[in-house]
């Protein structure tokens, strides 16, 4: 990696029970992202999510939470620093995601975006997502419509 790149200390890494106060920094500061408690956070790996940051010169600089049932999984929250948004950090995370789903032989990814954020579903749709669905008045604060998207997993 080029030395002047930005990202080019960037590691993506397993989320770890002590990574929990600076997500929680990072989802406060992104009302786009599902908002989590602190606790909720803290114990993504007791419940058996499975999580990823992404670092850059010892900093989390972006977070993704999934969950695996079967040969399906969900993604349930993103979230990257809005200062370092549109520098790879989201997709070097789905990436990662994406690795690490398949080799759990995952057979699709779903996820669901707010029916307002136009960038998030181009961005989905950059990585292979399709829009499969809609769900009526799944966000509040504002009350809005949930695009359901999808990538299947192929081998």
């Amino acid at each position: 990696m080029n030395p002047q790149d930005p990202g080019a200390n960037r590691a993506v890494r397993t989320f770890q029970p002590s990574d929990a106060q600076e997500v929680d920094t990072l989802l406060r500061q992104s009302p786009q992202a599902a908002a989590w408690s602190l606790k909720s956070i803290e114990q993504l790996v007791q419940r058996g999510e499975i999580a990823w940051v992404v670092e850059n010169a010892g900093r989390i600089e972006g977070f993704l939470v999934a969950r695996a049932v079967g040969d399906e999984a969900e993604i349930l929250n993103l979230c990257v620093d809005p200062a370092k948004r549109r520098a790879g950090n989201a997709t070097e995370l789905v990436r990662t995601a994406v690795m690490e789903l398949r080799r759990m032989l995952v057979k699709a990814i779903f996820l669901e975006v707010r029916q307002s954020n136009s960038s998030a579903i181009s961005f989905y749709e950059k990585l292979g997502f399709v829009a499969n669905g809609r769900r009526p008045a799944y966000y509040q604060n504002p009350t809005e419509e949930a695009v359901l998207m999808m990538r299947e997993l192929t081998a």
